[in-house]
């Protein structure tokens, strides 16, 4: 089977074997021994991860032929990008024809030594990076069978109050309860701000916290195994000490079941609380209470979940001065209503902005497209909100913006005198206009041009409006 140049070219990296070609660069000394991939006595398991205390069949389950069918169809159904071994889904299937067994095998006796996840990084809003660890194909089919077997076990202890990365429940099943706590009187928060909560978990103390349910030490041991794998930055291997890495199929079911500690503790102390992932409310009923609650609430979050609580953006607030979600609230007739957050309206103009800029090098039809597609998907996450007049205002302004783009692909003055006629415009007008030297967004709201690409002309064209959209998922 061809393997792609990306990364590395040895296929040995799937098996936890050696490799003698393709080693990465090493970045210390304590790694020279690694070759391709980390050495078995690289991974530290202590006596709660140890294969020997093994009970149930945990393990077996998960390596269930059906198990991992479904495991497989999911990757290959989300396709995504490759691992450090350049292995892409389309390859998948066949080296699992070819090498389940033996896989399914070396997990089984405890050899099989997961690859380092390949370091992506994508910006995040603040203009910081959001660091992914992209792992092979071959170990997100192993990461998801994991997590499909966890995931009904740990549903039954999950807190109602927790919704992020969970079978059945939505962002808009979290708004939804925080509406209903601020229509009960909670009309205070704390805000909490988990300071890069998946680069800084401790992976002991998940450990330990999975133990509690898990009792198939072989499983234990595996996650462990993942969790210390390593990342690969550029050639460069680095430890991972600490932390869930985030890209995998596991990381979002690790960080529930650690986070539901603090759940726990919450719901012990009798908070109204709704959390999302990372992203936590907690919701009281007035300023003072909320206050004396986060000073609470620290000390357990730091230092028995070692957790590291971000002090300059976790605030006591009104619940009218926070952003959840994207959503932000406030009190219409005594009831919480909801509206798009402005950082989440500013988000979508700067994309709108992309999408229907002069210079981006893409035909009308494909913008259209593309556009489409983005209006379908921001109004469907942000349907509960209240935004007639701001998806009006915003059809206006975009709808400016595409006969700017039209404008200026007409270039010539004859050009312009043809199509301004062709679209209904009085003659004398489009000679008028097509002999300007007035800027491309002040004839975008011209009346001629406003007359000549009006909004049936736009529609006609393929593109689609935010209002319009609204209507049809609002009926």
């Amino acid at each position: 089977m061809t393997v792609t140049n990306k990364g590395m070219k040895c296929r040995q990296l799937l098996t936890g074997e050696s490799c003698k070609e393709g080693s990465p660069q090493k970045n210390s000394a304590e790694h020279e021994g690694y070759a391709g991939v980390h050495s078995s006595l690289r991974i530290t398991e202590n006596n709660i991860s140890n294969a020997n205390l093994s009970k149930g069949n945990l393990l077996e389950e998960i390596l269930d032929r059906d198990n991992m069918n479904k495991a497989f169809k999911k990757i290959k159904s989300n396709k995504g990008s490759h691992g450090i071994d350049g292995m892409g889904v389309d390859e998948l299937l066949q080296y699992l024809k070819e090498n389940g067994d033996h896989l399914r095998q070396r997990v089984l006796d405890g050899k099989y030594r997961p690859n380092p996840v390949r370091r992506v990084e994508i910006p995040k809003e603040d203009g910081k990076k959001r660091k992914l660890g992209i792992p092979t194909v071959v170990d997100r089919v192993i990461q998801q069978a994991i997590a499909q077997v966890l995931s009904p076990i740990y549903e039954e202890q999950f807190s109602d109050n927790s919704y992020g990365f969970r079978p059945g429940r939505s962002t808009h099943d979290a708004i939804k309860k925080s509406q209903q706590n601020i229509n009960e009187g909670y009309k205070y928060v704390v805000d909490m701000d988990l300071e890069k909560y998946f680069d800084t978990v401790n992976q002991s103390k998940l450990i330990e916290v999975l133990s509690k349910t898990i009792k198939d030490g072989r499983v234990i041991s595996l996650i462990n195994k993942y969790l210390r794998a390593g990342v690969m930055i550029k050639h460069t291997y680095k430890d991972t000490e600490v932390g869930v890495p985030q890209g995998g199929p596991l990381s979002p079911i690790l960080s529930n079941i650690m986070l539901h500690e603090l759940d726990k503790e919450l719901e012990k102390r009798g908070h109204e609380f709704v959390r999302y992932a990372d992203d936590l409310l907690i919701f009281c009923k007035s300023r003072r209470s909320a206050g004396r609650t986060l000073k609470n609430i620290l000390p357990f979050i730091e230092n028995k979940l070692f957790l590291k609580v971000n002090k300059d953006k976790t605030v006591v607030a009104y619940v009218g001065k926070v952003r959840f979600l994207g959503f932000g609230f406030y009190r219409h007739k005594g009831k919480a209503r909801l509206r798009v957050h402005l950082k989440s309206v500013t988000k979508m103009r700067t994309r709108i902005k992309e999408l229907t800029s002069r210079s981006y090098g893409i035909s009308n039809e494909a913008r259209a497209k593309k556009l489409s597609r983005y209006i379908m998907g921001w109004v469907n996450y942000f349907k509960p909100a209240d935004m007639k007049n701001l998806l009006i205002n915003t059809d206006s302004w975009m709808r400016r913006r595409i006969r700017m783009i039209y404008w200026k692909q007409w270039k010539k003055v004859r050009t312009k005198f043809k199509m301004l006629k062709f679209f209904g415009a009085n003659k004398y007008k489009a000679w008028e206009y097509a002999n300007t030297r007035k800027g491309y967004w002040r004839i975008s709201n011209s009346p001629v041009l406003s007359k000549s690409l009006g909004n049936d002309v736009i529609k006609g064209f393929g593109f689609l409006f935010f209002s319009e959209y609204y209507r049809q998922v609002k009926a």
